[in-house]
């Protein structure tokens, strides 16, 4: 009896076992598709890259660039190290020239500091071209920049007078032309050897060293002396042509009152030649009388001294007076 149970309890036992491992591999293949699962999300997750706003991104395939992704948000690559994803800053940047001794179109010395605005271009030609020439290095550069901005302010500056920079006078000053062409000096350099595009040059400071202030002194007092001496010939030029106009008024009247008082001397003479030959007329002896007497006042004044003989006319007169021969008659 016993070992008849104990055969049934045998053939039970067989027919547990397979019922056991169908559970098990069903475990195991669940386990396996989530590993897979998490494997596809890892590997998904490391081959997206973000491109944010202000820059762009750079991706090399065993360190040769191979595409340049500009638009902001996700974008596919190839997991590392098979592709790499490089950023590269897109924003505005400043730097400045430093204090420059440059020289002027008159031969005088100023000091000038200039800065650039400036950034990548934002084209996939000229992100690959920063790249290369910097290595993706800002600080870089911009010590290039400041190179280029040196040698351009020396030759801006030998295009433009002093007075064309510093003026009193605001409308002799043309620095904003000084800055537009420091910047045609050096933007499309740098825009084809280094992929930057330059937005904007200004200037920070202009400054005149001691030399150049004396000398800037001394040619304002010597304009100032000449606008003065032109006044001064202005005004002598003016006085002589007042004093020439009125001497030659004078002259004028002068020869008008001449030809008058001619006239009038001329009239007078005819009215006395007139009266002369009346009293000829008249009184012969009279008119003789007259004749000698005008002798006289001719010849004889308050300062005159005759010694002459006085029985001769008409100084006859002076001794024996008129002699009127139809006083009797």
């Amino acid at each position: 009896m016993s070992h008849s149970h104990h055969h049934g309890c045998h053939h039970g036992c067989n027919h547990g076992h397979p019922s056991d491992s169908q559970p098990a591999k069903k475990g195991t293949g669940k386990r396996l598709a989530i590993a897979a699962a998490l494997g596809l999300i890892l590997a998904a997750a490391a081959s997206l890259v973000q491109v944010r706003s202000g820059e762009s991104l750079v991706i090399t395939r065993f360190g040769d660039p191979v595409r340049v992704l500009l638009k902001p948000g996700l974008a596919w690559r190839l997991p590392a190290p098979f592709e790499i994803a490089t950023p590269v800053d897109l924003r505005l940047r400043t730097t400045s020239s430093g204090l420059q001794d440059v020289g002027t179109r008159d031969g005088l010395r100023i000091i000038v500091q200039s800065y650039a605005i400036w950034q990548v271009d934002n084209t996939p030609e000229h992100v690959q071209r920063f790249m290369r020439a910097v290595q993706n290095q800002p600080d870089e550069a911009a010590r290039q920049i400041r190179t280029y901005l040196g040698s351009a302010l020396e030759t801006t500056a030998s295009g433009f007078t002093l007075s064309q920079l510093v003026n009193t006078d605001s409308k002799q000053v043309q620095l904003s032309q000084f800055e537009a062409h420091l910047k045609a000096q050096i933007s499309q350099s740098l825009l084809e050897s280094y992929g930057i595009r330059l937005v904007q040059t200004g200037t920070e400071r202009l400054t005149l060293p001691a030399v150049t202030l004396n000398a800037t002194v001394d040619r304002m007092r010597a304009e100032r002396e000449t606008i003065a001496t032109e006044r001064t010939a202005d005004g002598k030029r003016a006085a002589a042509e007042i004093r020439s106009a009125a001497e030659r008024d004078a002259r004028i009247v002068e020869a008008q009152a001449s030809v008058q008082a001619a006239n009038i001397e001329a009239q007078s003479q005819v009215q006395a030649a007139d009266i002369y030959a009346k009293a000829y007329a008249s009184s012969p002896q009279l008119y003789v009388l007259l004749r000698q007497l005008d002798a006289l006042s001719g010849m004889v004044n308050s300062h005159t001294r005759l010694v002459l003989r006085t029985d001769a006319a008409p100084f006859s007169l002076l001794v024996d007076g008129p002699k009127l021969g139809n006083q009797h008659e």
